[in-house]
């Protein structure tokens, strides 16, 4: 795609500039980067690892796993991190943080991060978002054209009878079910703080649901018409859309969720210096756009400029001042027993 490649050059450009010219003397080391797959190890293999690598005279080892994989390894190595830098979802970055896994960042080395929205700032920028997505609502466009129903507009849309036997659900045990449960919370007059309108809520939709998926990526299960409906974020979709498949994002009219992948400096890191300009780079305004036309991740960095029809297909900064900030500490402390009860009430009812 012209967007990535132009992206991706320019990317290569000005990591040079973030990292400084390398040192002929400095012994190659190698950083180890600890991140998701799919798209993302895709849009960083091609578009950011390349240049950093040469710009800063080293190799980068990626190491791909969902958020939850890579903090349990962080929390087996404390004593002896082997990891420089972590790539997870702010929920479960909360959780790091509370286990002293992570490193604050050098303001004199991440000069970029006085350019980061609001939103992507994390307290004590201990990590620093640096993509931007949002949980909200999937459907299969003709599907829903065919059968005469009309878009969905809200959660509580996906409790259309006829849609039973036609929906996937995401599981409280990943993001997506959890953002289904914060926004039935919300609906009800409840929050992160006040839980039982969410329960209520999802268990009127979840009355269609022909699966609860654990994944994170329920492709498949439109590919294969298994489903035509769900809770699921919108990069995801706009992937899935890329290839051809009649799938549509909606930002639900209660509000869609922030979902931040963060980049973080392990606390104790063998290369720490070198790991905090690699987060660095992935702030540069290039590095952004390549992500962006990678994997439709949504620049948190001011002033981005996109080619129009990406601009459309991400999350913009415009969507970020709709997006609220989660409670994640309230959340994290309460997501144990949300899930004993999750079982419970709605994945048996």
């Amino acid at each position: 795609m012209k967007a990535s490649l132009t992206a991706a050059l320019a990317a290569a450009a000005l990591a040079v500039a973030a990292c400084g010219a390398p040192t002929p003397s400095a012994a190659p080391g190698t950083l180890v980067v600890a991140g998701y797959g799919g798209s993302y190890e895709e849009a960083f293999k091609q578009s950011v690892i390349p240049a950093f690598e040469k710009s800063c005279s080293c190799r980068v080892s990626y190491i791909a796993g969902s958020s939850t994989d890579t903090t349990a390894k962080l929390k087996a190595q404390k004593e002896s991190p082997q990891i420089d830098v972590a790539l997870i979802d702010d929920g479960v970055q909360n959780q790091a943080v509370e286990a002293g896994l992570l490193a604050p960042l050098d303001p004199k080395t991440v000069t970029n991060l006085s350019q980061v929205i609001d939103l992507a700032r994390l307290p004590g920028d201990v990590g620093v978002g640096f993509s931007l997505n949002a949980t909200g609502i999937a459907y299969n466009s003709d599907y829903y054209a065919q059968n005469g129903l009309p878009a969905p507009k809200r959660l509580a849309d996906l409790a259309d009878p006829r849609l039973r036997g036609k929906l996937v659900m995401p599981s409280i045990t990943q993001t997506y079910g959890l953002g289904a449960l914060l926004i039935a919370a919300k609906v009800g007059g409840g929050s992160e703080h006040k839980i039982d309108p969410g329960f209520a809520g999802v268990r009127k939709i979840a009355a269609n649901a022909v699966t609860f998926d654990t994944t994170a990526d329920v492709s498949n299960f439109f590919l294969q018409g298994q489903a035509v409906a769900s809770i699921w974020g919108n990069s995801r979709v706009q992937t899935l859309a890329k290839k051809g498949f009649p799938v549509e994002f909606v930002y639900p009219e209660e509000g869609a969720l922030p979902l931040i992948a963060t980049v973080n400096v392990v606390k104790g890191a063998p290369h720490a210096e070198l790991a905090q300009k690699f987060v660095n780079t992935l702030l540069e305004p290039s590095a952004q756009q390549a992500l962006a036309a990678s994997a439709f991740n949504g620049p948190v960095v001011k002033g981005v400029e996109l080619d129009p029809e990406l601009a459309t297909a991400v999350v913009g900064q415009d969507r970020a001042a709709e997006l609220r900030k989660l409670d994640w500490a309230a959340i994290n402390k309460n997501r144990p027993a949300w899930t004993d009860r999750w079982n419970k009430e709605i994945e048996t009812s």
